[in-house]
């Protein structure tokens, strides 16, 4: 599976983006997807994820309200709107597919496809 983030830019506070998460080379409607980001000198961190099955969500708790992670299988597909946008939001967002019984959805290592990443720059 190959992924393509796009829809990253800059943005004042208070605006929105949707970032989309597009697979190829096989679909990927049966993988639980996570959205990451990685703000300069900080660790990578979880912001949401879209489960399989069953498409339960999660949400970081710094997100939850703002931020809405959904799929389209049709289109091999997975966004997340981000609303209200803050600075602290600034980062480069990633799109991972998760193995499997690979472990935690927290974990990093649980992820095997990575996207090339997108920059949400939030201006104050």
């Amino acid at each position: 599976v190959q992924l393509q983030a796009s829809g990253g830019g800059l943005v004042q506070a208070g605006g929105s983006l949707r970032l989309s998460c597009a697979a190829s080379g096989r679909s990927f409607s049966t993988y639980t997807v996570g959205w990451w980001r990685q703000a300069p000198g900080r660790e990578r961190e979880l912001v949401a994820v879209i489960l399989w099955p069953g498409g339960e969500k999660y949400y970081a708790d710094s997100v939850k309200g703002r931020f809405t992670v959904s799929r389209d299988n049709a289109k091999n597909t997975v966004y997340l709107q981000m609303n209200d946008l803050k600075p602290e939001d600034t980062a480069v967002y990633y799109c991972a597919t998760k193995r499997p019984g690979s472990g935690s959805i927290y974990s990093t290592g649980a992820y095997d496809y990575w996207g090339q990443g997108t920059l949400v720059t939030v201006s104050s």
